[in-house]
């Protein structure tokens, strides 16, 4: 797997207000420059130095040839009946990742990837059928969401400063397994001379890195989700290759040791399979599990992917078991999905550059298990 490769000029937009108080402070410039620049980039979401109009000319152009900024190509946008977009695009070293926007009346919600491709595995999830390419680099994970941002603005989708209302670490890849990249971008984006979200906006979704999970909520102040979507080992571990190696009773240890400061509480995501984890009996065990922690859980019908084997549950089953939760003392709801149509919605991501063009394969599942 490559780790995250950026071109040879360091990217602007990765940089932190420190880092970039440090570069310019070696181009013989003052620091109040480096706020400067991070404004332009994090607040008015520029894609060049040239934008950067309240700089000296002869800063912008020692800039331009001595640094880059992080920009993708947008090589696709479909729109869903419901009003979802989804964003394919391409990177400078020619890969494909996709990012989903999620309009609501009162949020604007984007759904971010943390990598090309996935080393999971999932067998229902089309991200997991690609294996994993590279990591995303702070620069590219940041450019999904000022893009967005701008061109919610262009398109008179939204206002300025910042028309999106909260984020979603739940595209593409697993954003623990690209732990130092996502935390970055994660400070950069509540920054205040940033885009300035609240750390009650921002969710980053995990499958269970139990390693990480403690140590997330200790360097970071954002909600968490954890992909649970079963109740024993042995289901688990069929369309889960992480509980191999974490069994649930170790993920569970983990979220108990997850710091919940700020009012903080975990939230667990079971998507519904028909005849696999729907059950009265998994019902029971569900709601034991998450009454473990201060929890909620979000129930999301499974959506149908070509060539993989499973069936979403009925959805007066998807409701049964959402009011069996209730009446259990666990605050549940049901996730609605968004954008199948387009192939957007949960576990349907899959991006493709080109007739028939697909990110190359990277690792597989296990060799990440071996890394952690």
């Amino acid at each position: 797997m490559e780790t995250s490769p950026t071109p040879q000029r360091p990217d602007l937009r990765s940089l932190s207000l420190a880092e970039l108080e440090r570069l310019v402070a070696t181009m013989g410039e003052r620091p109040y420059r480096a706020r400067q620049i991070y404004r332009w980039l994090h607040r008015r979401y520029a894609t060049s130095v040239e934008e950067m109009t309240d700089l000296p000319k002869a800063l912008r152009e020692r800039l331009a040839a001595e640094t880059t900024i992080e920009v993708l190509r947008m090589d696709h946008e479909a729109r869903s009946v419901d009003g979802t977009i989804k964003f394919r695009w391409e990177t400078w070293d020619g890969r494909y990742i996709e990012s989903v926007y999620m309009p609501e009346p009162k949020r604007k919600t984007l759904c971010v990837s943390s990598q090309v491709g996935c080393a999971m595995g999932c067998g229902f999830c089309a991200t997991g059928t690609m294996g994993l390419a590279r990591n995303l680099s702070v620069g590219e994970i940041l450019a999904q969401v000022h893009q967005v941002n701008r061109y919610l603005i262009e398109q008179g989708l939204g206002e300025p400063p910042r028309p999106l209302t909260n984020l979603v670490f739940m595209g593409m890849g697993e954003p623990l397994h690209n732990f130092e990249a996502v935390k970055a971008a994660l400070d950069i984006l509540l920054s205040e001379d940033g885009p300035n979200f609240s750390q009650r906006q921002i969710t980053v979704s995990t499958a269970g890195l139990v390693p990480l999970i403690e140590r997330f909520g200790r360097e970071t102040s954002v909600k968490l989700a954890v992909s649970l979507n079963a109740t024993t080992d042995e289901v688990r571990d069929r369309i889960m290759p992480v509980n191999r190696r974490w069994k649930i009773a170790d993920l569970m240890e983990a979220c108990r040791r997850f710091p919940m400061k700020q009012g903080r509480r975990i939230v667990f995501e079971y998507v519904l399979f028909a005849d696999l984890n729907d059950t009265d009996e998994d019902l029971e065990r569900l709601a034991r599990l998450v009454r473990q922690v201060p929890a909620k859980v979000n129930l999301i019908q499974y959506n149908r992917n070509e060539g993989l084997p499973y069936e979403p549950s009925p959805e007066e089953r998807v409701r049964a078991f959402a009011e069996g939760l209730l009446q259990r003392g666990v605050q549940a709801m049901v996730r609605k999905n968004r954008g199948r149509d387009i192939l957007a919605a949960c576990g349907q991501l899959a991006a493709q550059g080109g007739p028939g063009r697909r990110p190359a394969r990277g690792v597989q599942t296990g060799r990440l298990l071996r890394v952690l």
